[in-house]
Parts: C-alpha cells; sequence; structure tokens
C-alpha cells in the first residue's frame, strides 16, 4: 500500500460486523463479569477500614481562641499528618500490639486525611481483621497524639471521634470488580473484532475489486457450493439411467 492510499472504513458495515458477533461480545462480557465477582468474593483477602479522629488547636493554655489561632492550626495539619505516619509512632504501635508486620506494610494501610479549614484529622487503618482495624485506629491516634505533643510542644489533643467497628469490608468492592471486568472484556473483545476487520484486506465483491485494484468488474460468476455440485451429479446419473 503507498503514501498516499486511503484506509477506508465503512462505519455501516463495521456495525453490521460488530452486531453479528454480538453474542460473542456479551458472552465475554458476561464470563469475565460473573469471573471477576468470583475472584472478589472468593479469592481476594477483604479489608476493613476503621477511622478515627482528633482535634488540634495551637494555643497557649486560658488563653483565648482567636482566628490567628485557627489558621496557624490549619495550616499546621499537614505537619500532624507526616507526624502520624512517622517511623516512631507506626513501629511502638507494632511493638504495642504485637503485630506481625513491619513499618512499610503498617504505613501503606494507614492514611491521614485533614479535611479543608479545619482542625479535624481523620486517621484511617485498614485491616483484614475488623478488630484489629479498629485496636489499629486507636492505638495510632494514642501513640501519635503524645508525639504530637512533645514535638510540637502543644498542650493537649482532643479526641473527636473514637475508631468505629467496621461492619462492612473497604475492599474490594465487589460490584465495581463485576462491573469493570465485564466492561473490559466488551472492549477488549470488541476491539479485537474491529481491528480484525481493518486488516481483513480480502476481495469479497466487486466495489472491493474497484476499491483495491482499480479494475472495473465486467461479469460476476456464482459460486458453486457443494450441495449444488452434488444436486448436478444426482441429476447427471438419473439422466443416464
Amino acid at each position: 500500500m503507498g503514501k498516499d492510499d486511503v484506509i477506508e472504513i465503512n462505519l455501516g458495515e463495521l456495525f453490521a460486523v460488530l452486531l453479528g458477533r454480538a453474542w460473542l461480545i456479551l458472552s465475554a462480557g458476561v464470563f469475565f463479569a460473573l469471573l471477576c465477582l468470583f475472584v472478589s468474593k472468593f479469592v481476594l483477602t477483604p479489608l476493613y477500614s476503621s477511622t478515627t479522629k482528633i482535634y488540634i488547636l495551637n494555643k497557649e493554655e486560658g488563653a483565648t481562641v482567636t482566628y490567628s489561632d485557627v489558621q496557624i492550626s490549619t495550616q499546621l495539619t499537614q505537619d500532624y499528618a507526616q507526624l502520624i505516619k512517622s517511623r516512631y509512632v507506626l513501629e511502638e504501635v507494632i511493638q504495642t500490639l504485637r503485630l506481625d508486620m513491619d513499618y512499610d506494610e503498617l504505613s501503606n494501610l494507614v492514611s491521614i486525611s485533614t479535611p479543608d479549614d479545619t482542625r479535624i484529622v481523620a486517621i484511617t487503618v485498614r485491616d483484614s481483621d475488623p478488630m484489629m482495624a479498629m485496636k489499629e485506629a486507636n492505638c495510632v491516634r494514642e501513640v501519635a497524639s503524645k508525639h504530637i505533643q512533645n514535638v510540637m510542644d502543644i498542650d493537649a489533643i482532643n479526641i473527636a471521634e473514637l475508631a468505629n467497628m467496621p461492619t462492612e469490608k473497604y475492599s474490594p468492592s465487589a460490584k465495581r470488580w463485576t462491573m469493570i471486568g465485564g466492561v473490559a472484556a466488551v472492549v477488549v473483545v470488541s476491539a479485537v473484532i474491529i481491528l480484525n476487520y481493518l486488516m481483513d484486506d480480502t476481495i469479497k465483491s466487486s466495489d472491493d475489486v474497484e476499491a483495491y485494484l482499480g479494475l472495473s468488474t465486467l461479469a460476476m460468476i456464482p459460486a458453486i457450493s457443494d450441495e449444488q455440485k452434488n444436486k448436478k451429479k444426482r441429476k447427471s446419473k438419473s439422466s443416464k439411467t
């Protein structure tokens, strides 16, 4: 094919090809959706999430809270987040609860969020055991509160919310996995069918002859199927007899 050649795509024909393979596309989507549902429910280890919150205000004892205090505390929440996930805090949590994991593993299970314009710091811990997720979250909060007080020279840190006992798993989401598996299968199978259609340069009609070879057809010879050949043979035999 020369550089000046242009690939023409017949959208109607392409749609007809996809429609003709709709059973294959839908079958693949249903199969992989059910497969992902099975994996998310029975293969992957579920994780439960528990969250505790602390309230931090950087002020001297007995002093009134000013707008400046609120602004400073809000800006320092990122510093608090770094201190909460520090090696000192998480390793002490591991020793206190006798967890069978190292610092990096626990750090990946702990997340800190600081809502905008608030002095609230949320500590979330994920674990395969819902009871341990709650214990770990509360322990991280207790150890981190003491560490923040010592490092930042803060008088007190208040508990805004105790860690909850999770009743539903955080991940994996069976609904999300099922949807992603089904959609991904439909897209991949459709893409393969479309690619196969675009790469197929065999001549199937007189229009293809004119498009690819630049020749006009003078006549068309119908193809004779095996069934028609057999009928002709039977006729010829009967006529001879």
